[in-house]
């Protein structure tokens, strides 16, 4: 069975509390539980992790390489300012696909950068909590 790793990064355990005008008030705990249901309809197994902790990502996808076939990251903050996650990133040889709740590109312009998006083979921007369900779709069309 295909393996996936979605990773949330930091400030995302508190999603529902955050500016509802760009991110809603859904909690992640409702976004992992979409992401489970899409997963036995696809029959992929998926792990859902959130952290706030730059070095529990880098040692989410370096673990990754030996046990999961793709990744789905949400590096939230980290995308804009981690070296070193784009590297971790850059060592998994699986697909992986770069996601954003909010449309990085309609805001401001520190958040317009993203270290994360050359080493990744597709971005998800802008589509809300249903960026999750549909990168789970296309990674696992990816997944050779």
């Amino acid at each position: 069975m295909k393996r996936i790793l979605i990773i949330n990064g930091p400030n995302l355990n508190l999603l529902h509390l955050r500016n509802k005008s760009v991110y809603g008030d859904l909690k992640l705990d409702k976004i992992a539980s979409d992401c489970q249901e899409v997963a036995k309809q696809i029959e992929v197994e998926v792990n859902f992790v959130q952290t706030n902790h730059e070095g529990e990502i880098i040692d989410a996808i370096q673990s990754a390489v030996e046990h999961f076939n793709g990744i789905i990251i949400n590096g939230a903050a980290f995308t804009h300012s981690s070296v070193a996650i784009r590297d971790a990133l850059e060592i998994f040889t699986g697909p992986k696909i770069e996601l954003h709740i909010s449309n990085i590109y309609k805001r401001e312009d520190f958040r317009q950068h993203s270290f994360i998006s050359p080493v990744v083979d597709g971005v998800i921007s802008g589509l809300g909590a249903h960026g999750y369900t549909i990168a789970l779709f296309a990674i696992n069309n990816m997944i050779k």
